[in-house]
């Protein structure tokens, strides 16, 4: 089988462990999966927001080609970074047993902590905005990059403090790096530590294959969240946050959504029966009635 993966650290971190997981379901040698890396625009563009450039679709556009030409049998790529909207082409094979949805801050101990003034960075719209809201005195600067460069950056003085995802830094073996938040407290993004491994629709081998190691409470709570984000409407531009989590035998589902400033936050939850997707979306209708225009104006256009 040839994987696709973008070439980041992480994304090759992401991939090798898919590889493993099929390797050991299906007893196979580690040379039966090819690692094949491309390059995807959203690496090559460091410079400006996603958001500027053309949003999700520059994390998945290369491997989406290559899936097409039939040149890699299937794609990994962390969830939270799929356009909500998929080809109709391309099916969702796996996703593999989530790992911490939390984020890391670095630079501070904790939110309250971060000195009065400072500048944190990030080009996340819903961190920002979630920043704010909390403390609407510091100063967000825009900062991307992969998960080195963003701390090279922060070492360098371009940032008093930045965010990282848990995940990401224990899947790189930095996992005593920065200050873990309580997602609790500082929801996460939708689908946030969820690798999937996307392949064909027609090619019913591949996602035989794959079916081995998709992890069914994992799939159903990335599922939920991308149907919020369906209903949202929710582009690179919308500062959205969700936590969803298992009780008992349903999925309880917190969600808010912000202005850009963080001034406003509108606040809501549901508990529905995995698979149901309808409940997630029929949440987001109700919040974006409840929403003044400052918040709604930023959702609507899905991407």
């Amino acid at each position: 089988m040839r994987l696709g993966t973008r070439r980041s650290p992480l994304a090759m971190a992401q991939a090798e462990e898919t590889r493993a997981r099929l390797c050991a379901a299906h007893g196979w040698d580690v040379g039966a999966v090819e690692l094949v890396p491309v390059i995807a625009s959203g690496d090559r563009i460091q410079d400006r927001p996603l958001a500027e450039i053309g949003g999700k679709a520059l994390w998945t556009r290369e491997l989406d080609i290559w899936l097409n030409e039939g040149r890699i049998d299937a794609a990994v790529h962390s969830m939270k970074d799929v356009e909500t909207i998929r080809p109709d082409a391309l099916a969702i094979g796996a996703i593999l047993p989530r790992a911490d949805k939390a984020d890391v801050l670095l630079g501070a101990a904790s939110i309250a902590a971060i000195p009065t003034g400072a500048r944190v960075g990030t080009s996340a719209p819903r961190r920002a905005a979630q920043l704010l809201h909390a403390r609407p005195d510091l100063q967000v600067v825009g900062i991307r990059g992969n998960v080195a460069t963003r701390m090279a950056k922060l070492e360098a003085g371009e940032a008093d403090a930045t965010f990282l995802a848990a995940a990401g830094l224990m899947r790189l073996g930095e996992d005593n790096t920065g200050t873990r938040l309580d997602p609790q407290e500082w929801l996460p993004a939708p689908a946030q530590a969820a690798i999937g491994v996307e392949c064909r629709t027609s090619d019913e081998r591949t996602r035989e294959l794959l079916s081995a190691i998709d992890h069914e409470q994992s799939r159903q709570e990335v599922l939920a969240e991308r149907a919020l984000l369906e209903g949202l409407g929710g582009t690179c531009h919308s500062p959205i946050a969700v936590l969803t989590t298992q009780e008992g035998e349903r999925l309880h589902m917190r969600a808010a959504i912000y202005s850009p400033d963080g001034s406003i936050r509108v606040e809501s939850e549901a508990r529905f029966e995995p698979g149901d997707t309808d409940e997630a979306i029929a949440l987001a209708g109700d919040m974006l009635r409840e929403a003044p225009r400052e918040v709604s104006v930023n959702f609507g256009q899905m991407g």
